[in-house]
């Protein structure tokens, strides 16, 4: 059987690797496809294209993007799979969610070197001016200058909702966000449902209202999912009748424990969900 990924990220946002290392590690891998969905972004697409044209084992490229939404004073993720990386209203929206990211995060930066904390956008970028800098970014400064021990530290003493240094983003609907990924011409689908840790009557209330949305697909494997949570999440994907689809997340060393693929070892997203969703939207594979 073929396996897929179709949710990985690259240093064009909180991953570590570039696009064209992502694409040989899925080929080592075995994959036979793979998407890369950075954050907010769909900057890292040609570079992938072209890695996938040098590499000689067969691999199929997914274009995508990951968007964060709002809701309920939190933000949700919605994956665009087959987007046209070209369209231009989906490029202005994606530079405008990016400008509001980027003003968020210079109040966090000066919140923090208010702190005594000499961070920087240039320390948190490292000489990758293309990236989207997330709280991932500043938590792997704070590692690496030895401010904290890990990531999960960083976040619980500097960068969590409720630490003083945190500044909120302004984000864009659900229904915007779905929008302007069928506009241009991708499957939107909902990321890692679980995560959000929501009681089960909310979460089923937002994916009610993301399928009255034009929601097309939802993530039932997921590396983090738990054998009950990839069951119940199945279960969402019936009821609402979104589309199945799955992958690791995969973020480089941001993300030790995950690989591109397996996961945390045990992810296998079989190729016939890539197939329901490219017939989706007439997505030629």
């Amino acid at each position: 059987m073929e396996y897929i990924d179709l949710h990985t990220h690259s240093n064009y946002s909180d991953g570590t690797c570039p696009p064209c290392e992502l694409v040989a590690r899925a080929a080592e891998k075995g994959l036979a496809a793979f998407a890369l969905t950075d954050h907010d972004t769909v900057s890292g697409i040609d570079d992938a294209i072209k890695a996938v044209k040098e590499q000689k084992a067969p691999l199929e490229f997914i274009p995508g993007t990951e968007l964060s939404v709002a809701y309920k004073n939190r933000d949700i993720h919605i994956v665009g799979l087959f987007i046209n990386h070209k369209n231009t209203a989906f490029n202005n929206a994606a530079r405008m969610i990016v400008k509001r990211r980027e003003d968020r995060n210079m109040e966090m930066v000066s919140n923090l070197q208010k702190a005594g904390i000499p961070v920087s956008m240039e320390a948190l970028m490292e000489g990758n001016p293309d990236t989207v800098v997330t709280r991932a970014h500043f938590a792997r400064f704070l590692v690496d200058s030895q401010i904290v021990k890990t990531p999960a530290e960083a976040f619980k003493k500097y960068l969590d909702t409720d630490t003083p240094y945190y500044v909120p983003r302004k984000y864009i609907e659900p229904e915007e966000g779905i929008e302007l990924i069928r506009n241009a011409g991708g499957v939107p689908v909902l990321a890692h449902p679980l995560h959000y840790k929501l009681k089960e009557d909310e979460l089923e209330k937002l994916v009610k209202r993301l399928a009255l949305a034009g929601l097309m697909g939802i993530e039932v494997l997921y590396s983090n999912h738990t054998e009950a949570e990839e069951i119940y999440a199945k279960k969402l994907a019936r009821k609402f009748r979104l589309l199945p689809s799955g992958g690791s997340d995969f973020h480089g060393s941001n993300k030790p424990a995950i690989d591109i693929g397996t996961g945390r070892g045990n992810l296998a997203v079989p190729y016939r969900y890539l197939e329901k969703l490219a017939e989706a939207c007439n997505y030629p594979l």
